[in-house]
């Protein structure tokens, strides 16, 4: 007997020592760098949007803003960085010039900086306080720097590379370790550019990005490049929309050659021979400096965790957006829906309903989940392990329910195509379902599948918190279309107007009002003008527009359409005039 046991103790220890010497499977197609790895585990980090913008109450600068207007009263970015770390940012990417060209740090290479303002008489730095506060507050710590520049005299010409590549290794040289360098794909168009008040263009490859990102790899090696800007394809990619959400398939893959279209920035490709995965960029406002009239529209509770469970849920990263206010700090709002947001998070994934499955054996790709009593479930999560690629193509979820399994889908999608890719993280949400079991199926995979975690939990109902913005519509109007470039609003008698509210058509470019003119009659034949101009960045962000006017008493408002962003004829969602 005893030689039997010792014979069997012999087998076994043979067995699992051939099990330990298995290989794990092989990469399948292309795969993240350490880099991207690191990128993707953060899953969250802020935007900050603070610039000239916010004293001139635009969201575009044209490069001319006056430097005297830039002396906050209490800026803190200690404050900054305290919120965004309670709102389960994991880092912050800080403007540190946007398009009008105002640098917020002390550039030795231009004059329109915070150098020659009032704000501590001209020996402060945003930068510095900022990349400070995030190490004190253990965030990881990255930089916007604009390539369009409407301040600088020579954009368009080749000094300007050479100017713009000297602020790039200030940044990258002076403020420590830097993980995210974002490139702003808005480049050439209307601008100051040192007096000339004029239009410029560029050619896709004026900036010379594969010299740029070379230094940038240089210079901070553990750095991931954002660009859609062109060139070289970088480490990230734009989701194709600022409205925050990614496409349910989600490749981190795309063509090696080619233009990146909205569909490929979008949804990916499935035979992408570089991994790029998309990070999903969207605002707790409506814009993305602070405007005063936004103070009533800061997304609901309900809304971020729509924005998550389209981001982070859909093989992405969520970069969260929070604007400074004049005074210099993070809006009370803003701070208290970031908090809520983060605790809510921690609510539904704390704890699941059964305990988190890790490295689960797939039998024929399946893998069922059994519970020892009916028990209720809203969310599902499922990890692949990205360091084998991306393999997952389409999988169904079902519950055991009364003796039978039942389909689930995810109500997040509009149109079901049933349940596609998964990548570093897939979450889907479904009605509450009390159920026995939960079956997990994989029924399409460009290999064999590794999965690296599943999960299943139980949110609670969240009551939308939509904010009445406080202000009237007019009644009592006309709208009517004069030519396919002109409305007339009619009130058939005088009233006293400020604003002139535009949201544009929503889902669709075709037409779209980009560059517009407003103008006032009491009578049709003589007319005022009140105000022109561009609704800076309205393609990618079609949200509500707001043009403000000394007070006039009219009978009849006149907007004009100067330019579409596609199509013959001017297009609408709505119209607010006060």
């Amino acid at each position: 007997m005893k030689k039997i046991v010792m014979m069997l103790a012999a087998l076994l220890t043979m067995a699992l020592s051939a099990a330990a010497q298995v290989p794990p499977p092989e990469p399948y197609g292309p795969v993240p760098t350490e880099n991207q790895l690191r990128w993707q585990e953060m899953e969250m980090y802020a935007f900050i949007h603070y610039s000239l913008n916010t004293y001139t109450d635009q969201e575009w600068g044209f490069g001319n803003e006056d430097l005297s207007l830039f002396n906050p009263s209490d800026l803190d970015c200690r404050q900054w960085a305290r919120v965004c770390k309670q709102a389960g940012m994991k880092g912050i990417i800080f403007t540190a010039k946007h398009h009008c060209g105002f640098c917020m740090w002390p550039s030795k290479y231009t004059e329109y900086s915070v150098k020659n303002t009032p704000w501590k008489d001209g020996k402060g730095d945003v930068v510095r306080e900022l990349a400070d506060a995030c190490k004190a507050e253990g965030l990881k710590f990255a930089v916007y720097l604009s390539p369009w520049d409407r301040n600088h005299p020579e954009y368009g010409r080749p000094e300007y590379v050479t100017y713009f590549r000297n602020q790039l290794r200030e940044l990258m040289t002076e403020y420590g370790d830097i993980f995210e360098v974002w490139f702003d794909g808005a480049n050439g168009g209307d601008g100051w550019y040192g007096g000339a008040n004029e239009r410029r263009q560029i050619t896709k490859d004026y900036y010379g990005w594969p010299e740029t990102f070379k230094m940038i790899r240089e210079l901070q090696p553990q750095c991931v490049i954002w660009s859609d800007a062109g060139g070289d394809r970088g480490d990230l990619r734009w989701v194709g929309t600022e409205a925050g959400f990614v496409g349910e398939t989600n490749w981190s893959l795309v063509p090696r050659e080619g233009r990146l279209t909205k569909q490929l920035l979008h949804y990916g490709a499935e035979d992408g021979e570089l991994w790029v995965p998309g990070e999903t960029n969207t605002s707790i406002r409506p814009g993305w400096f602070y405007h005063k009239t936004e103070d009533e529209h800061v997304k609901s509770l309900s809304k971020l965790m729509d924005t998550y469970y389209k981001s982070v849920g859909r093989n992405s990263c969520l970069l969260l957006n929070f604007p400074i206010a004049p005074n210099g700090r993070i809006h009370p709002t803003d701070s208290l829906r970031g908090i809520a947001f983060k605790r809510m998070i921690d609510e539904v994934f704390k704890d699941g309903v059964v305990k988190e499955v890790k490295r689960p054996k797939l039998k024929n790709r399946s893998f069922v989940i059994s519970f020892k009593k009916p028990t209720s479930f809203n969310r599902f999560l499922a990890e692949e392990d990205i360091t084998q690629g991306q393999r997952v193509k389409k999988f169904t979820l079902e519950a055991f329910i009364d003796g039978q399994w039942k389909p689930l889908r995810d109500e997040l999608v509009e149109d079901d195509d049933g349940l596609t890719t998964i990548g570093h993280r897939r979450i889907i949400c479904f009605p509450t379902v009390k159920a026995t079991q939960l079956r997990f199926t994989i029924t399409d995979a460009k290999a064999e599948p590794v999965i690296r975690k599943l999960g299943l939990y139980l949110a609670p109902e969240i009551t939308a918190d939509i904010a009445d913005s406080g202000m009237k519509k007019s009644s009592g109007l006309h709208i009517s279309f004069s030519s396919p470039m002109q409305m007339m609003i009619d009130w058939e008698q005088e009233q006293t107007f400020t604003t002139f509210r535009y949201l544009p058509p929503q889902g669709t470019k075709d037409g779209l009002v980009t560059h517009y003119t407003l103008w006032a009659s009491s009578d049709g034949a003589n007319w005022t003008k009140l105000a022109s101009g561009e609704f800076s960045n309205i393609v990618n962000n079609p949200i509500w527009q707001t043009v403000n006017f000394p007070a006039i008493k009219a009978r009849i408002i006149k907007f004009e359409a100067n330019r579409l962003a596609e199509g013959e004829h001017m297009g609408y969602g709505d119209i607010d005039i006060y």
